[in-house]
C-alpha cells in the first residue's frame, strides 16, 4: 500500500533526443552508469526496436532489458487520430494495433500515441475532432486491453495539449485502458498553477514527461502532487542531446532527485 505522500516515482527518459542515435547496448549501458531506471523507446531512433522485428528479434530485445537493471517502460508513436481523411485516420488507428502487438511482444506496459490537430481552419469544430481522437482511443484502448498493454495519451499538441480539451477526449473515449501521459507543458498552468489541470487527469496518469528542471515549470509543486496522489511510475526525461550525455544524465539525477524526493 502507498502512503499519501510516500515518494515512489523513479526517473527515467525517453529517446526522443537524448538518446535517438543510440543503440540498445548504448542506451542500456548509460541509463544504468547513471541510475536511470527506464526508457520509453521512441518509433523511427537508432536503438531499432521497431513492428519490423521477427519474432526471434523480439524475444532478444525483450531478454536484454531483462537482463539489465534498467526496465522498457513504454513504447513512443506518433500515431494520432486527428485527420480528416477516414483512409489517413484508419491507418493511424491500425497502426498502433500493429504497435501494441510489439509492445505485448516486448512486455511493454503500455504505448504512447498523442493528440495533435485541430481543424478548424477546414471548418470542423473542435469538439468533432475531440470526440474522433476519443471514440478512436476507445477502439485502440479495447484492443489493448486484450493483450494487457495500456493507451497512454500523450498532453501534446495544438489545442490539444489544454488538459481541459485532453479531459474532454477521455470523456469521449470513455474506457478504462485509456489513460495519460502527463507532458509537463506551458498549457498546465491556469493563473499560475497547475493543481486544477493535475486534478482534472489525476486518475488517468499512467506516465510522466519531464523536461528542463531550471526551467520555471512548478517542478517541486508537480512532484508533491505526484507524491499525495499516490503515483508509483516513471518520470522519464524528455531533454535535448548533448555531447556529454553521461555527465548530463548524472547531473539531471541528482537535480530530480533533490526536486522530486523533496
Amino acid at each position: 500500500m502507498i502512503k499519501q505522500g510516500e515518494c515512489n516515482v523513479k526517473l527515467g527518459m525517453v529517446t526522443y533526443n537524448l538518446g535517438r542515435d543510440w543503440d540498445l547496448e548504448t542506451l542500456i549501458t548509460y541509463c544504468e552508469e547513471t541510475g536511470f531506471a527506464g526508457v520509453e523507446l521512441r518509433t523511427t531512433h537508432a536503438h531499432g526496436v521497431e513492428v519490423t522485428l521477427s519474432v526471434a528479434e523480439r524475444t532478444e530485445v525483450k531478454k536484454r532489458f531483462a537482463d539489465s537493471a534498467v526496465e522498457l517502460v513504454g513504447l513512443g508513436s506518433a500515431f494520432e487520430y486527428d485527420a480528416v481523411d477516414p483512409a489517413v485516420l484508419r491507418s493511424h488507428i491500425d497502426g498502433t494495433k500493429e504497435y501494441v502487438r510489439l509492445a505485448h511482444d516486448l512486455g511493454v506496459g503500455g504505448v504512447k500515441v498523442r493528440p495533435n490537430n485541430v481543424h478548424v481552419e477546414e471548418g470542423i469544430p473542435i469538439e468533432q475532432t475531440l470526440e474522433q481522437i476519443g471514440v478512436s482511443l476507445r477502439e485502440c484502448g479495447e484492443f489493448a486491453r486484450d493483450l494487457e498493454v495500456q493507451i497512454r495519451l500523450e498532453v501534446h499538441g495544438r489545442t490539444t495539449s489544454d488538459p481541459a480539451n485532453i479531459r474532454k477526449i477521455l470523456d469521449y473515449a470513455d474506457h478504462d485502458n485509456v489513460f495519460v501521459c502527463w507532458n509537463s507543458n506551458a498549457t498546465d498552468l491556469v493563473d499560475g498553477s497547475i493543481d486544477g489541470s493535475f486534478s482534472s487527469l489525476q486518475e488517468a496518469i499512467a506516465l510522466v514527461h519531464i523536461t528542463e528542471l531550471w526551467s520555471d515549470y512548478p517542478w517541486e509543486r508537480l512532484f508533491i502532487l505526484l507524491r499525495q496522489s499516490g503515483y508509483a511510475g516513471y518520470c522519464l526525461a524528455e531533454i535535448p542531446e548533448s555531447p556529454d550525455p553521461l555527465r548530463l544524465m548524472r547531473y539531471y539525477r541528482a537535480l530530480w532527485q533533490a526536486l522530486a524526493k523533496g
